[in-house]
């Protein structure tokens, strides 16, 4: 199936009294651009965050969002700076003395510095805590996942409906073709009379000037070489996968084509059946951005 490149999705997980959550969004980009946003202290799993979700997500500008809440009692590693601590006690005992005022300092005073304690991460838990946010993280993949392939489904059926189009035009441009022939030697039968009046017709040079033209009109190369890119087309759609730049390049493959038949031909119903096929090229066009 093919996957859109817009999509949404979260997931969360336990560990170490914390409750990880990470959500995913994207929107269709011509490559892959990964914006991943974790606090400093978490930034150690960066690197895992990116290769698991670049082995699911091949195209499109994805930012991925990490989110940590208290789900109880934590784990943690409370330190104590005890040499800035006892600078700050003599500091206070100078400011005392020279001021000639009393000084109040006890160890709660040292609480309100935040500078003497800080809380640190258990390092021998990293892995525990990796496990949960990959864990978060497929989760997340894995509805953002569902809701792309959903989003792929109609994508599929609105391009098929698009080719659909393209393929009945097709098919009354080659029906029209000998028309447009026929109704060229009646023209030019009917001129050359009027023009010789009593005398004879020379068929021959009528008929000459006729293949001429309809050689000049002739566009079934052109129509089977289209038919071909929407034949490819269906099959690159239902085959699946990473194929947003190939049907790229196979519409520009439609649209070189179109404007060949377009060029050749000298009918105004011929001409006006080309600028329907163009106008459903350019839907297809704008529908596969957003193709994975």
């Amino acid at each position: 199936m093919i996957k859109s490149m817009t999509g949404y999705g979260s997931g969360s997980a336990e560990a170490q009294g914390k409750i990880f959550t990470i959500e995913i969004k994207s929107v269709n980009n011509r490559y892959s651009d990964f914006n991943i946003k974790l606090p400093r202290i978490y930034s150690f799993l960066e690197d895992a965050l990116r290769k698991r979700a670049a082995s699911v997500i091949n195209r499109g500008k994805v930012d991925i969002f990490f989110n940590v809440e208290s789900s109880g009692e934590e784990a943690s590693n409370v330190k104590v700076n005890m040499g800035l601590a006892k600078g700050y006690l003599e500091a206070l005992r100078s400011l005392s003395n020279e001021l000639g005022i009393q000084s109040n300092a006890n160890a709660e005073t040292f609480l309100r510095i935040s500078d003497i304690f800080t809380v640190e991460k258990d390092d021998a838990n990293s892995e525990e805590i990796a496990s949960a946010v990959l864990s978060a993280l497929d989760e997340a993949l894995a509805s953002y996942d569902k809701m792309r392939a959903a989003e792929g489904e109609k994508l599929k059926e609105d391009l098929n409906s698009h080719l659909d189009f393209i393929e009945n035009a097709t098919e009354k441009i080659e029906n029209r073709s000998p028309e447009i022939v026929k109704e060229y030697q009646e023209r030019l039968y009917a001129r050359v009379r009027e023009l010789l009046e009593d005398s004879t017709i020379d068929d021959s040079r009528v008929l000459t000037e006729v293949a001429i033209f309809a050689d000049r009109v002739n566009v079934n190369e052109e129509t089977v070489r289209l038919r071909s890119h929407i034949a490819q087309f269906r099959k690159m759609l239902e085959n699946g996968g990473v194929v947003g730049r190939k049907l790229d390049f196979l519409i520009q493959e439609m649209n070189r084509e179109t404007n060949t038949i377009g060029s050749k031909s000298n009918d105004l119903e011929s001409s006006e059946i080309v600028i329907d096929i163009k106008a459903e090229i350019e839907k297809l066009r704008e529908q596969i951005q957003n193709v994975e």
